[in-house]
């Protein structure tokens, strides 16, 4: 029988934004003490982790040190190299395993696991020079979308291809040795599942989550989200069966494309809390960071049950483009709720930050918390 990790015990974290500072708060909520390993000091993570550890992740003799220090290691974003979470296994449990990991922050990898293992993917191809992109733009068709086979996140490193004299500048953008191209799909909806699976098996998530972007990254999220109950049910199924055959212990999102003839494609998969779920923190029982808490101590997973239709908004820097949010009128919406992550510079386009909303209706909180965040941007002077 695997041997649970209690409260009081030690919790490692590979990276430091506002993912592993959410994590870090429920995790000490509920007794654990949590280091941060990063290239960074002051961070979100660190700023309310026990300790942070500043060393660069391919400092393989410090992630072994680090790993000696706690009593199990996971990730808040998946871009640490695969080597980092190889070493740190040798010494302590990382979960989940590095395999996860290796598989998912590299699209090339993860759509062919997808694609060998049944799941419904985009049509795609692999590029790795001009002339192979040009070859599977005949066979794809445009419009299309080249994205960098690895390190990418919230529309960084892709470029839209809407004909094929487009080529050219799409590959000098993404400019990258290794790349992707997919099929453009004309979806209906874009839609998360967020679930988590115990040291058991065990199996919960937080049904589906409807999202909305702007400029590539996540702007809006309601729950529960406006699909049939086909698309409910297949869609949390797909996630269940992903998790399994990764052996995931901990928490995995699967973003879907729901496209109008109400099939679902699957667009990406995040071995971590996901942007969509920060939702849960107020709207049920049992958080997604807390689930990756009890998943990856080996507790029992928690409820996952809604109290409340829910929505959030992401606040990125250009909220403080006029100068500081007008906080007063923004909270003063009933049900409305402040996350800020602890960054000191407001770069336009950079998560600071988001709202969650409650209500009767998930129309209802998504008006609040859209309202919400129009009533922070303060007029610009005369």
């Amino acid at each position: 029988m695997t041997r649970s990790i209690l409260p009081g015990s030690t919790i490692g974290v590979l990276g430091s934004g506002q993912l592993g500072r959410m994590f870090a708060i429920a995790a000490r909520q509920m007794g654990y003490r949590v280091h941060t390993f990063s290239p960074e000091d002051d961070t979100p993570t660190g700023q309310v982790a026990d300790i942070e550890v500043v060393a660069a992740y391919d400092d393989l003799d410090a992630v072994r040190a680090f790993a000696r220090s706690v009593d199990v290691m996971t990730f808040e974003f998946e871009n640490v190299p695969s080597p980092t979470a190889d070493a740190a296994a040798q010494v302590t449990i990382v979960r989940p395993a590095g395999s996860v990991l290796h598989i998912t922050q590299h699209r090339l990898r993860e759509k062919q696991f997808l694609a060998e293992n049944g799941f419904p993917v985009v049509p795609h191809a692999t590029v790795r020079s001009l002339e192979q992109l040009r070859s599977a733009l005949e066979r794809l068709h445009t419009p299309a979308v080249l994205k960098s086979a690895g390190w990418g996140y919230d529309g960084k490193g892709q470029a839209k291809i809407t004909s094929p004299a487009d080529a050219a500048a799409a590959w000098e953008k993404v400019n990258t040795p290794e790349a992707i191209v997919e099929a453009f799909i004309p979806f209906e909806r874009e839609v998360s599942v967020v679930a988590s699976r115990g040291v058991d098996g065990s199996f919960a998530d937080f049904g589906v989550i409807e999202n909305a972007h702007r400029d590539h990254i996540l702007d809006i999220s309601i729950a529960p989200a406006r699909v049939s109950e086909r698309v409910r049910h297949e869609s949390i199924e797909i996630a269940r069966a992903i998790l399994n055959q990764l052996k995931v212990v901990g928490v995995l999102c699967v973003e879907f494309f729901v496209t109008r003839d109400d099939k679902l494609l699957i667009n990406e998969l995040a071995p971590r809390p996901h942007n969509s779920g920060h939702l849960t923190i107020d709207a049920c029982a049992t958080s997604q960071f807390e689930q990756q808490v009890r998943a990856v101590c080996g507790l029992p997973l928690g409820s996952t049950d809604y109290h409340h239709p829910s929505a959030m908004a992401n606040l990125l820097g250009d909220v403080w483009n006029t100068g500081e949010p007008d906080w007063q009128a923004g909270l003063a919406i009933p049900g409305v709720k402040l996350h800020l992550y602890g960054k000191r510079d407001p770069r336009p386009g950079r998560k600071m930050g988001h709202l969650t909303a409650i209500a009767s209706t998930v129309e209802e909180a998504e008006q609040r918390v859209v309202e919400a965040r129009r009533r922070l941007h303060k007029p610009i002077p005369l």
